[in-house]
């Protein structure tokens, strides 16, 4: 999106087992990367540090916070004096704050709190999380601008099969209450019998999450229930497609890029307020499925019970949402007033 606005990224990121594989994601954009020291998890990499400082770059955009690459932006930003924005993508949300307390009170007092005081912008996906950010910080230069999502690249036919499906599709960690929506699952299978719906799970995660997942399914012993492990292009595209419904019952988001892919391609999704995308209740395009099991389930029986206008209704909206409020030239816009915004006052 930036460079079809006119503007030459680089994108500076951590070395890991899967850089060479992600790198033909940026189709030709300048890639650094920088070998890390000790635990990935902290992200401690001199090597990054001395690529950054070397770079001829504007404006230095961090996404993430709570790893070391914090401490190498904000120098970064201090050194250059040049504008520093910073995009935590729903990592100041309470949820995430009140665990890992005690790394999280090391990264403060270590680095988080001399980068938020050096930002010249936060980036927030949403206005709750602009709330979090304001209230963690106590910065208020906030731009709420959202992801983006081309809906051209996502079939958007609506296929009706004689099997309904429900499908989660993202990362395989507690905070998405994916045990929650199997438990909601087996009492649509107590109530339906043979007609339950299958429900597909994809999806990467820590290890020890996908091995516990995993062993939870084998202990059910249904085939309608499974778990494919990630997918990428065209067969997650393909994937969603096939969805009755998408089910996001989390208990913590950022904005899931996974949702506003289900809408360009005409599919409903079940999904808890913390997802924070209310405007898919207000239009149709979403039903409000809680996080507990039982309202997980009256949600997505709903869904699977509607008539077929009232499913192309639903359909309708949401593509509607993907092409009129998410695309990707009503984003990119929004991100170029805002650098040049900071880019005018820094000069």
């Amino acid at each position: 999106m930036l460079c079809a606005a006119g503007a030459d990224p680089v994108i500076f990121a951590l070395e890991d087992l899967h850089s060479a594989d992600d790198r033909s994601r940026f189709d030709g954009i300048p890639v650094q990367l920088g070998r890390t020291l000790g635990p990935s998890q902290i992200g401690y990499s001199p090597d990054l540090g001395r690529k950054l400082a070397a770079a001829d770059i504007d404006l230095l955009h961090l996404h993430g916070i709570w790893m070391a690459t914090s401490h190498l932006a904000e120098r970064w930003a201090a050194v250059t004096r040049r504008p520093y924005v910073i995009s935590p993508h729903g990592m100041l949300d309470p949820w995430i704050t009140q665990r890992g307390q005690a790394k999280k009170a090391i990264a403060r007092l270590g680095y988080e709190h001399r980068s938020w005081r050096r930002a010249n912008l936060f980036h927030a996906l949403t206005r709750a999380e602009a709330a979090d950010i304001q209230r963690e910080t106590g910065n208020d230069a906030i731009a709420v601008i959202p992801n983006a999502v081309d809906a051209h690249l996502y079939d958007n036919e609506g296929r009706d099969s004689a099997t309904a499906r429900i499908v989660y599709l993202g990362r395989i960690h507690p905070k998405k209450n994916i045990d929650g929506l199997i438990d909601a699952w087996q009492i649509l299978v107590k109530q339906r019998g043979p007609a339950a719906p299958q429900l597909t799970i994809a999806g990467w995660g820590d290890p020890i999450h996908v091995a516990a997942l995993q062993a939870r399914i084998d202990l059910v012993l249904d085939s309608r229930l499974s778990f494919t492990g990630p997918v990428y292009g065209d067969a997650k595209r393909a994937l969603i497609g096939s969805a009755t419904a998408l089910a996001l019952p989390s208990h913590s988001e950022g904005l899931p890029m996974v949702i506003l892919e289900s809408w360009a391609s005409g599919i409903p999704v079940a999904m808890s307020q913390h997802c924070n995308l209310p405007v898919g209740f207000t239009s149709g395009a979403a039903i409000d499925s809680g996080v507990d099991a039982h309202s997980i389930a009256a949600a997505l029986a709903v869904l699977l019970d509607e008539s077929g206008a009232a499913r192309q209704r639903r359909r309708a909206a949401a593509r509607d949402l993907a092409t009129q409020c998410f695309s990707p030239q009503i984003v990119s816009e929004q991100w170029m007033a805002a650098y040049h915004r900071i880019l005018e006052r820094n000069s």
